[in-house]
């Protein structure tokens, strides 16, 4: 009978050590969420990529890309402690530092982990529609953004610089670039604004539909009214001839650059691991979508996002030889 009792307490004695062991290996594993954008966009499968080479690559971490409304959504989230890294546009990051626009309930300490690509401002509609400049928006129906998303942060300054009101001169919509595609070939809308990289792939469905002809907006000629109100945030920029099927020319339009931040909660060791991975393993990147080969080391200056560098960032960038 002793015996039996002496078997007893060891299994019990494994089976605790077992669930010490388990708790160790879960308080080991680190989960990152990663807020990006909608379907439709770059944030999104750019975020997998990130994910993905993350989880891979860094020993006890797994990363997830979120679906959520773009750049306003992905800092709030940051700031509720909801996710810990999101794709933002440096115009919104500003403001949910500064606690301004959108985020005068709170401001958000945020820091920079890279500079990643130039988000470049489609106004999009097509033939018929009687659209050739940012003026004959008046009196449309035109989709200025999803809610939570930094094209509607943007399409409403490009739409003030160009002398219009957002709600008396247009009939307006809050439509995601998926959903504004749709409501295009629907023709239930005239035009919509879309800030994303190039190519965005609902913007390619729209070029390649049969029967309709694209047509993208110039409107660089309001950089620097938009920078005089604003800061030197935004500048002139080309969507140029091929980059959507059947698009022959090129468009002159307003960029503004697109950064990963963070909170301020990050670790310095995380933030190096974090850039250090996404810098040589580039490549993976890349091959998920080509705005990844702007991920380079030339690009993290100061003057390109408006966002303090993550320390843990700086350090990697400084073994690497960036002065910026």
């Amino acid at each position: 009978m002793l015996q039996g009792l002496w078997r007893g307490a060891g299994a019990v004695a494994l089976a605790l050590q077992a669930a010490l062991w388990a708790g160790a290996a879960d308080a080991q594993q680190k989960t990152y969420a990663i807020g990006t954008g909608g379907t439709g966009g770059v944030y999104y499968p750019l975020g997998g990529a990130i994910a993905s080479v993350l989880s891979k690559y860094l020993p006890g971490v797994q990363a997830t890309a979120e679906v959520t409304g773009g750049s306003v959504d992905n800092l709030k989230l940051i700031g509720s402690g909801q996710s810990e890294i999101g794709f933002s546009m440096a115009d919104a990051a500003l403001d949910a530092l500064q606690g301004q626009d959108k985020f005068k309930g709170g401001k958000v300490p945020l820091k920079t982990l890279m500079v990643l690509y130039p988000n470049r401002m489609h106004v999009v509609t097509i033939e018929g529609t009687g659209i050739e400049k940012i003026s004959d928006l008046k009196g449309k129906r035109v989709s200025t953004g999803s809610p939570g998303s930094a094209t509607e942060v943007m399409a409403f300054r490009v739409i003030e610089a160009a002398g219009l009101d957002k709600d008396k001169d247009m009939r307006r919509e809050r439509l995601g670039v998926a959903e504004s595609v749709n409501a295009l070939k629907d023709r239930k809308i005239d035009a919509f604004f879309w800030v994303g990289g190039i190519p965005t792939a609902a913007v390619t469905d729209l070029a390649a539909t049969p029967g309709i002809k694209m047509k993208l907006i110039d409107h660089a000629d309001l950089v620097e009214k938009m920078n005089a109100k604003y800061g030197k945030l935004y500048s002139a920029g080309t969507i140029k001839a091929g980059s959507y099927p059947g698009y022959d020319k090129d468009n002159q339009i307003v960029d503004v650059w697109n950064i990963l931040v963070t909170g301020d909660r990050m670790t310095d060791d995380e933030a190096y691991a974090i850039v250090k991975t996404l810098v040589e393993k580039k490549d993976e990147l890349v091959a998920v979508h080509k705005e990844a080969a702007s991920f380079s080391l030339e690009n993290q200056v100061q003057e390109r996002s408006p966002i303090p560098f993550h320390p843990g960032a700086l350090k990697y960038f400084r073994e690497k030889g960036v002065k910026g």
